[in-house]
């Protein structure tokens, strides 16, 4: 075996796009989980709620945690991560680079997109790197 089979370290590197159907409601869970934060202090609070009430991507990121993508599997201790969110257009394809790493046709995992794709520019991107 070489040195990559070996590692205990994995880089787990997982890219979602999401359309999101309702911001309203996407930014008013964010604000609630803010305010039920009791660890926040309140300047902290007041800054991070004023950016998720302006933007949707990043009261996305606040409401994702990678921790949930591998906290119940066995023999797992996360030790590092980093998120974020970006707005896309609403094409898939768009994105820069290729999605799945491998430049192959995976049209089938984007059933919107033969159809023209989602309308309106709602995606949001989230890219979370474990590792």
């Amino acid at each position: 075996m070489n040195a990559t089979e070996n590692s205990r370290f994995v880089r787990l590197d997982v890219q979602l796009i999401v359309e999101v159907d309702d911001p309203r409601a996407l930014r008013r869970t964010a604000q609630d989980r803010i305010a039920a934060d009791g660890t926040l202090p309140d300047g902290e609070r007041d800054r991070i709620g004023s950016v998720v009430t302006h933007d949707t991507a990043e009261a996305l990121a606040y409401l994702v945690d990678p921790f949930d993508l591998v906290a119940a599997l066995p023999g797992i201790e996360l030790t590092q991560t980093s998120w974020s969110a970006e707005h896309v257009d609403g094409n898939p394809d768009s994105l820069d680079g290729d999605l799945y790493g491998d430049d192959g046709d995976h049209e089938e995992d984007f059933p919107g997109d033969r159809a023209g794709g989602p309308a309106g520019g709602g995606d949001v991107t989230v890219r979370i790197g474990i590792g």
